[in-house]
């Protein structure tokens, strides 16, 4: 089983953004840095989780465990709800992959333990053109 490792960035509360996405696995370590325009924190986060789903899926990896130290995400992630849009809409973008997935879980994770994801977060912000 894989670990994929997400996080999203901001700068500022509506800013250029990131996702840095570290997935490694017995031989294997990949690292994804993807600007993703301006928005805030938490769309960020939400835009992190399906890239590195769409990333999964076109790789072909069926059994993956996501790690995130947004607990906004992991709970809408597992009660499969989020109230507000965008992230309602991004949510069932990510149940759409997560449920063709052999095995799917996430774990929310402290902050310190996903350094890898939040430094590539951060450098994607910088590859805004």
């Amino acid at each position: 089983m894989l670990e994929v490792y997400i996080d999203g960035a901001s700068a500022g509360d509506l800013g250029p953004s990131g996702a840095g996405i570290y997935i490694k696995g017995p031989n294997l370590q990949e690292t994804y840095k993807i600007p993703l325009g301006s928005m805030n924190n938490h769309e960020a986060e939400f835009q992190a989780l399906v890239k590195a789903l769409e990333i999964c899926f076109e790789k072909g990896y069926k059994s993956v465990s996501f790690r995130t130290d947004s607990q906004a995400v992991e709970r809408a992630v597992e009660k499969r709800f989020a109230k507000k849009e965008p992230f309602a809409s991004l949510l069932q973008t990510a149940l759409h992959y997560i449920d063709q997935l052999d095995l799917f879980f996430i774990k929310w994770i402290p902050a310190k333990e996903n350094q890898k994801a939040d430094q590539l977060a951060k450098e994607a912000i910088r590859l805004n053109g």
